[in-house]
């Protein structure tokens, strides 16, 4: 299940709309949950990436500036927007898993119809959303310079793709 298939990053700046992250770059694990998606919650609790949920992705650009946060398909596929209006799309599908630093727009564009994805934060944190043009942009940077960073990849633990690309603590 844990297969490791080549890990990809990307930086997204500041769109003057979206924060996105400064320092830390999305990383996409392609396959990641191999045949077993139905298992992202679980894989992801057992690395201390909690307060999880089971649903889809909102329509439109939101972000959080008070977490970090992973997206496991579990079901379906997802064209997923990230990074603001000129940001990147990402066609994702089950067993897919992408995790996103706080501060980084997110969407959906269209999903299949069975479409399911598990969200999780590291060590449980609450997470807000937030949205474009919602007047919080200022006080949104100031609370993603202080998102602390976890301590473990919610898909391998300790080691795996976030240890090599976030300096995790």
């Amino acid at each position: 299940m844990n297969e490791r298939r080549e890990a990809q990053t990307f930086y997204f700046e500041d769109d003057g709309i979206i924060p996105n992250n400064p320092k830390l770059p999305v990383i996409l694990y392609p396959g990641a949950l191999g045949d077993k998606p139905e298992w992202a919650e679980s894989v992801f609790n057992s690395h201390n990436w909690r307060n999880s949920w089971e649903n889809g992705v909102f329509n439109y650009h939101h972000y959080h500036s008070s977490a970090h946060e992973v997206l496991g398909v579990t079901c379906g596929t997802l064209l997923l927007k990230v990074g603001g209006e000129n940001g990147s799309t990402f066609d994702l599908q089950a067993g897919d898993v992408i995790v996103l630093p706080a501060g980084t727009g997110h969407k959906r564009i269209t999903a299949s119809a069975d479409f399911r994805v598990v969200g999780a934060y590291p060590d449980g944190m609450d997470y807000n959303t937030r949205i474009e043009n919602d007047g919080k942009r200022e006080q949104s940077i100031e609370e993603i310079a202080r998102v602390p960073l976890p301590r473990t990849d919610p898909v391998h633990g300790d080691g795996g793709p976030l240890a090599e690309h976030w300096p995790i603590r």
